[in-house]
């Protein structure tokens, strides 16, 4: 089954097996595990067990189902499985793990296997689990393979668990229509992409939810430094900590605590220079020491709700990695919008977005350059260049020392040590960054004088009289706020396109 991201593709397999599930309960009265629900990551996981939870609310006597994905207790899991429970939902190495300790067995009465998120499934390295996993399946059963992509990993998994595959393909593009979802690009360097991004989020010109992409965890925490400098709040969604962590940053984001989630690509997590190659530099490049958690997924599938933009900071590696980004906004009949900042290192790479969106649209242009005029936020941009100079690699590395001690701090698995041990945790509480940015409460006052001429309550400055003209009649000054709404009422549809209008018809940007 392939369907762009965002058209309901969880609800297209988990509908199908609980019918199934129910229609079997009709005919035999024997309680077994009869699905298996396969998926790269625990988020994912997490969000099928729920939609399960949300269909079957009218029948969760009949129809049971578990996540075993998290790192938990095996014994406690142990006990879950033993109750027989309908669908099983599970990364491939963690049920894996559970059929070696023979904590379960699929062999008799398994009926359905999905695997959400195929074109993932190899890529985060699962193929031995998956090859191992199918030799614990009965000879005959139901398989279900869901993608966004029908990519070469989707094809090698297609030869190894299915048999006279049945493709069922949506007739319509990758990603939501022109209608529904816009793209921009606007060409930056790294200075002007800051100053763009807190004018756009300081003068309020993109409102709603939005998710900023960029390519290394690293470069996560330094817009969020470099955010807080302007009171502007975000949180960052890491690979490398713990899946209850990240699972709580969504979870915030989607209550609306945070309005901004920065995130990273799991492809440019494997690189220390985040995929870019340093051939012009001429410097060899040397493994990254980090890894992030295996079974972890960031900008793919998961569940970001009301999401109205999409920024890419940094450019994506690759077209995949564009529609999937491009793909947590405009869910379903929502809108929404694209925003991608370019360098000259990165054009190529836009190049070859443009050239697949256009070809998916039937030639229709949709990749639309953003003007943006920016020696009229001149002033924002001296600021930023002080603020995004201010977040070094010494303040990145000690916010995410704090982030990892605070977790310390709060995991129930060391509260045991922690008793028995309590100069280990006085002397954690003690450690604190010592090199922190400096915060300047001026920094998220906006003076007036910084505002564009048409964003002023005293306007742009009037022309001279002349000599023997009347006296000009006193206008009613209007406030910010009215003069806000009245140039940008189109932005409630569009929160990037009406900058966009204004900016095209002022002198053109330096960028």
């Amino acid at each position: 089954m392939r369907a762009r991201t965002g058209s309901g593709k969880t609800a297209a397999f988990t509908i199908p097996v609980i019918q199934k599930i129910l229609n079997l309960k009709n005919t035999s009265a024997h309680q077994c595990i009869r699905a298996l629900i396969l998926s790269p990551s625990k988020e994912l996981c997490g969000q099928i067990t729920s939609v399960v939870g949300h269909l079957t609310l009218k029948c969760a006597r009949e129809v049971r189902c578990i996540d075993i994905s998290s790192n938990g207790d095996m014994q406690i899991q142990k006990s879950l499985l033993a109750d027989k429970p309908d669908i099983v939902v599970s990364t491939p190495s963690r049920v894996l793990a559970h059929l070696k300790a023979n904590n379960v067995r699929l062999k008799e009465d398994i009926a359905m296997l999905v695997v959400d998120e195929a074109d993932l499934v190899f890529s985060f390295g699962y193929e031995n689990e998956i090859k191992e996993l199918l030799e614990h399946l009965p000879k005959i059963y139901q398989a279900v393979l869901a993608s966004a992509t029908l990519s070469d990993d989707v094809l090698s998994l297609k030869k190894i668990v299915l048999r006279n595959p049945v493709t069922l393909k949506l007739e319509e593009p990758e990603l939501a229509p022109s209608t529904q979802l816009q793209h921009y690009h606007l060409f930056a360097e790294e200075d002007d992409k800051a100053a763009i991004l807190y004018a756009l989020l300081k003068l309020n010109l993109i409102r709603g939810k939005t998710i900023i992409f960029v390519r290394t965890v690293d470069r996560c925490y330094k817009l969020k430094l470099y955010l807080e400098q302007f009171k502007i709040g975000s949180c960052v969604l890491n690979s490398e900590l713990p899946a209850a962590v990240r699972c709580m940053s969504v979870e915030q984001f989607n209550r609306g605590r945070y309005q901004i989630i920065v995130a990273s690509d799991e492809k440019a997590l494997e690189e220390p220079d985040g995929g870019m190659m340093l051939e012009e530099t001429g410097k060899k490049k040397q493994k990254s020491k980090r890894r992030k958690d295996k079974e972890s997924g960031v900008s793919r599938g998961i569940d970001f709700q009301h999401v109205s933009n999409v920024i890419n900071f940094d450019f994506p590696l690759d077209v995949t990695a564009y529609v999937h980004r491009a793909g947590r906004t405009a869910r379903g009949t929502s809108q929404g919008s694209v925003l991608s900042f370019v360098s000259i290192r990165e054009k190529p790479l836009m190049n070859a977005v443009k050239e697949h969106l256009t070809k998916c649209f039937n030639g229709q242009k949709v990749l639309q350059k953003y003007s943006f005029a920016l020696d009229e936020v001149e002033g924002f941009r001296y600021r930023s260049r002080d603020a995004w100079r201010a977040v070094t690699r010494v303040a990145v590395r000690e916010a995410r020392l704090s982030e990892i001690r605070r977790e310390l701090l709060n995991c129930k698995r060391l509260q045991g040590y922690f008793e028995e041990n309590p100069t280990d945790l006085a002397a954690l509480k003690r450690d604190k960054a010592l090199h922190t940015v400096r915060l300047q409460p001026q920094l998220a006052h906006v003076p007036e004088y910084l505002l564009p001429a048409a964003l002023r309550t005293d306007g742009p400055e009037p022309e001279p009289a002349a000599p023997d003209a009347p006296p000009a009649k006193k206008k009613k000054q209007q406030n910010f706020g009215s003069v806000k709404r009245h140039k940008y009422q189109a932005r409630q549809r569009d929160p990037l396109k009406s900058f966009a209008v204004k900016a095209a018809s002022a002198s053109p940007s330096k960028t």
